[in-house]
Order: structure tokens, then C-alpha cells, then sequence
């Protein structure tokens, strides 16, 4: 019996040094109950349907192509999120390392003088200056038998795999910020013409008063009046110049560039265009599971899973083989001779035994890690498809406001002339010019910011869809 159990145990060592044993449960993706498809609304054209990562090329902006490639090459946090990912390749490496042997070289040289009045009496044969060299080249390896290096290495390998997912996020993100602080910049540069037009407009209508005032058909009460309009008109442009070059000192920090860049330098201005993006027809939603975000949230799933397996590898014994070969010698010049050979050949099998539960309570807080990062990956997905929804709707919103801004502000144009010619006639009061004119800057103001807040709202959405897709199934819309 025996010897039977013996075989057993031979067969299943053999087994796992061929086969090799993983301790830990095996990764398996969870079940998602994810949707269909997407809600592309049925009223928009489906445009940029193929659409590279590169999706800020769609405003046809040469200016914002160049701040998107300046920030991608020296912004910070771009960056740091290189350095973490070379940081966690290094650790793959380290915990890679530890599956192969090691050896080492060493050698030692001593002499020593023995005392004649020691607690022994030291043989007078013996001299009492002795020499000692010693050169060995050691080995030291620790088999590998229920595959704990096995799971460290698969740990780490995905929380590289995270970390390069990581740096994705950092990079969407970013490109997407450019493009939206680029989109302000170019709205407050709007406002400012548009402010400038009204103050030349009641500097001109000032200028008029006065000739009024000559002839009496003014009086002074309105040129006081109509000077503190334009003084008015001036505090909201300093306003807007303020806002504007604050706006500027912003992108000008995510583009990384030096400090006296950021005190002195200057952004370059383009027309960007309007592009009306949806998700067409024919994308699965599983598309979005390939967004940075959800892929780091998943690897550092996958790392803690495999970490389940290191910490129960620690129930089983442990073997490591030692030894070490080379020459040992009294005299240097006799240390390479064949009468010098030593070497040494050693294994080492070590079973924990009581440890407190120290073991069991390593597994259970790696499988509460797991059971958090599966949480942590399940809510980024419904995160996920919560911005997607969100974005495709602020699109579709931001659209009809500029439309209806856009109709308000070319009827108030009317209306301002209108009104306008009707002051410069008598025929109309300040008053009533004055109102118009407050309506139409509003609807002007109005209008640009909702020119802003669409092209923002493609940048959202490319940054919820995790950049831009290809899909050979689904046609290009010319």
C-alpha cells in the first residue's frame, strides 16, 4: 500500500513538472449583459462611419492637427503614463526572472591564526597560521511545481497590459481636452469680434449724438446716456479678453510646453468645421469594450485573479536544489588543480505546517481584491455605455440649439437694423434701440457658444467610443 501511494505521488510530481500545475482559478471573462446595438438616431446622416484614431482630423482644422501633435509629444501626463508603462514591463521582467535558475560566482580568501590558550588545546602539529581560497560558481533554483511564478508572471504581465491600457486613456483624454479648450479659445475669439462690432457701433452712434446735441435735437442727458453704453460695452470686452487669455494659458499647460512658452507664446487659430458624427449602423456594441479605460479595468482584473493563485501556492511544499562546484585551497598556486576540486549538491523541501492561517487569510484577501476589480470592471462598462448615451444625446441637443440660436440671431439682425435706422430717423428711442440691441448680442453670444458646445460634443462622443472605429461591413458615407 505503500508503495503504491509512493507511485501516486511520483506519477503526479512527474505530471505537474511536465504539464505544470497552476494553483488559482483559471481567468474567465464575465457575462455582460451588454446591448444589441446603438441608439443612432434615425434623423441624423450617419457620417465618418470608417474613422482612424486620429478622429480630430474630421473639423478639417490644420491648426488643431498641429496642437494635437504637439500635445502628444511633450504633455506631462502623457508622459508619466510612458514611465509607469516602462515601469511595469521592468516588473515583468523581475517576476519572469524568478522562474529560471540562479547563479552566481564567488570567491574568498582568509588568514587566520589560531590562539594555543584557547578552551581546546590546539594541536602542535597543526600551524597556527592557516590560509584559505575558496572559488565556487553556485546555483540555486526553486521548482516551480504548482505554478506560483507561473501566476506572479501572469499578474504582471497584465498589469502591463493595464498600464499600456492606462496610457491609452491618458492619451484619449488628452487629445480630447485639446480639442475642446481649442474649441473655447476659438468661441471667446467670436465673442470679442462680436463685442468689438457693438462698441464700434455706439462709438459711432456717440459720435452722432454729439452733432445732435450742436444742433438741439439732442439733449445732454442722452449723450451721457449713450457714453455709458459704450463704457458698458468696453467693461464686457476686457471681460471676454480676460476669459479668453485665460483660456489660452490652459491649452497652452496640455500642450506641455516650458515656462517661458507658456508666458509668452502664442496659439495658432484655424476655422474648424462643424462635423456631424453617430454611431452607423452595423458596429456591435462590443465594440466599446475595446475603450482603454475598460481594457486596464480588466487586465487589472485578470492581475488579481492570477494573484489568488500565488498567495495558495504557499499551501503546498516548496523544493529548491542548491549546490555549488569549484576549488578550495591552502596555497593560491595549488587552487586549480584537480586535487583542489570541491562541489556541493543540495535539495531543500520546505512545508508550512501551522502558521496561525496566515495562508488561508493571504487567499481570502486576494479573492476580495478579485471580487473588488470584477465590481470595478463591471461599473466601468455600465459607466461606458452611460457616456456613450449621454454623448450621442448632448450631439443631437447641442444641434438643435445651435439651429434655433442660428434663427434667433439672423431674425434679431433684421431687427437691429430695423431698429437702427429707425433711431437714426427719430423714429424710434434709445430705449427701444438699446433692447433690440441687448437681444441680438445675447443671441450672437448664444449662437457661438452653441457652435462650441456641437464641436465638443463630437469630441465627447469619439472619447466615450474610445477614439474612432473601422468596420469593413459598414459603408462610407461620401
Amino acid at each position: 500500500m505503500t508503495e503504491q501511494r509512493w507511485t501516486t505521488l511520483a506519477a503526479l510530481l512527474e505530471i505537474c513538472l511536465l504539464a505544470g500545475c497552476n494553483a488559482g482559478p483559471d481567468y474567465k471573462r464575465p457575462d455582460l449583459v451588454l446591448p444589441q446595438a446603438w441608439p443612432a438616431p434615425s434623423e441624423a446622416p450617419q457620417k465618418a462611419s470608417d474613422t482612424s484614431e486620429q478622429w480630430w482630423h474630421l473639423y478639417g482644422d490644420a491648426s488643431l492637427d498641429k496642437l494635437e501633435e504637439e500635445a502628444l509629444a511633450h504633455n506631462a501626463d502623457i508622459q508619466v503614463a510612458a514611465a509607469r508603462v516602462q515601469e511595469a514591463r521592468a516588473q515583468l521582467g523581475i517576476t519572469g526572472a524568478d522562474q529560471y535558475p540562479s547563479v552566481s560566482a564567488n570567491a574568498t580568501g582568509s588568514r587566520t591564526k589560531n590562539t594555543l590558550n584557547g578552551a581546546l588545546p590546539y594541536p602542535s602539529y597543526l600551524p597556527r597560521i592557516q590560509n584559505q581560497t575558496l572559488a565556487t560558481l553556485n546555483a540555486s533554483y526553486e521548482l516551480d511545481l504548482w505554478g506560483q511564478f507561473r501566476r506572479a508572471s501572469e499578474a504582471s504581465r497584465a498589469d502591463l497590459l493595464s498600464a499600456e491600457s492606462a496610457r491609452e486613456t491618458v492619451r484619449l483624454t488628452l487629445t480630447a481636452q485639446v480639442a475642446q479648450q481649442y474649441f473655447a479659445l476659438i468661441s471667446l475669439d467670436a465673442q470679442e469680434v462680436a463685442l468689438r462690432r457693438l462698441l464700434a457701433s455706439r462709438q459711432e452712434r456717440v459720435e452722432l449724438n454729439k452733432k445732435q446735441l450742436q444742433v438741439g435735437v439732442l439733449s445732454q442727458y442722452d449723450l451721457h446716456q449713450a457714453e455709458a453704453d459704450v463704457s458698458a460695452a468696453q467693461s464686457q470686452l476686457v471681460s471676454i479678453s480676460q476669459a479668453r487669455d485665460k483660456q489660452e494659458t490652459t491649452l497652452t499647460l496640455l500642450l506641455g510646453r516650458s515656462p517661458r512658452e507658456v508666458m509668452g507664446s502664442e496659439l495658432p487659430r484655424g476655422s474648424p468645421a462643424l462635423p456631424l458624427v453617430s454611431v452607423p449602423d452595423g458596429l456591435p456594441a462590443e465594440l466599446l469594450l475595446r475603450r482603454p479605460d475598460l481594457k486596464s479595468a480588466e487586465q487589472q482584473l485578470i492581475a488579481a485573479n492570477a494573484r489568488i493563485g500565488v498567495a495558495r501556492a504557499q499551501y503546498f511544499p516548496s523544493i529548491t536544489l542548491t549546490g555549488f562546484a569549484g576549488n578550495q585551497s591552502v596555497a593560491f598556486s595549488k587552487l586549480f588543480t584537480s586535487a583542489s576540486g570541491v562541489f556541493q549538491f543540495a535539495a531543500n523541501v520546505s512545508q508550512p505546517i501551522f502558521n496561525a492561517g496566515r495562508i488561508g487569510y493571504q487567499v481570502e484577501a486576494a479573492e476580495a481584491r478579485r471580487d473588488q476589480a470584477l465590481i470595478q470592471y463591471k461599473q466601468a462598462v455600465a459607466s461606458a455605455f452611460a457616456d456613450v448615451r449621454t454623448a450621442l444625446f448632448a450631439q443631437s441637443s447641442a444641434r438643435e440649439v445651435l439651429a434655433a440660436e442660428t434663427s434667433r440671431s439672423d431674425a434679431l439682425a433684421q431687427a437691429y437694423k430695423q431698429a437702427d435706422m429707425r433711431y437714426r430717423a427719430g423714429i424710434a428711442s434709445r430705449l427701444d434701440l438699446l433692447d433690440v440691441e441687448r437681444n441680438y448680442l445675447e443671441a450672437q453670444l448664444n449662437r457661438l457658444d452653441a457652435e462650441r458646445a456641437q464641436r465638443s460634443a463630437v469630441a465627447d462622443l469619439f472619447k466615450a467610443l474610445g477614439g474612432g472605429w473601422q468596420n469593413p461591413d459598414v459603408a462610407r458615407t461620401p
